[in-house]
């Protein structure tokens, strides 16, 4: 299963992930919000990485503005890796390297086709398992527990 939630900014981008990816079978948990009311990113982006860091769901995307707010608050979340990405490169470079669990998009800065190119990239990537990174990895997941 697959958390998503977003800001006021990110809501149209969402319904439009929400659309791409239920079509390809995706089961998805919408984490909100509901409207383009104004509203702030961290009581979404925290309950949408949450489910991710407990297990609730596989992985997780977060679109605000930006993508800047949404990836600053849900790093805070331990066991939480977010990336966020412009590009298909990054999007593949982040699972394959760094075995993000969530994705963060800029709705304002991306376009539609982009955006659903980078979380089909995302999704499609797999984790090298190469010693490097899960050594790498593992640093990160110290600094949560300090």
């Amino acid at each position: 299963m697959i958390a998503i939630a977003c800001d006021h900014g990110g809501y149209e981008l969402k319904n439009e992930i929400i659309k791409h990816l239920t079509k390809k079978g995706y089961e998805i948990k919408d984490f909100g919000c509901e409207s383009t009311n104004s509203v702030d990113y961290p009581d979404y982006a925290y309950p949408c990485a949450k489910a991710v860091a407990e297990g609730v769901c596989e992985k997780g995307i977060l679109i605000c503005g930006t993508g800047i707010g949404m990836s600053i608050a849900a790093n805070k979340v331990e066991g939480i890796r977010c990336a966020l990405c412009g590009d298909t490169f990054s999007a593949h470079a982040t699972r394959e390297h760094n075995d993000s669990n969530v994705l963060a998009l800029g709705a304002r800065v991306i376009g539609l086709n982009l955006a659903l190119d980078i979380v089909d990239t995302w999704l499609g990537t797999d984790f090298s398992g190469d010693s490097r990174h899960i050594d790498r990895i593992n640093k990160i997941t110290a600094i949560d527990k300090r």
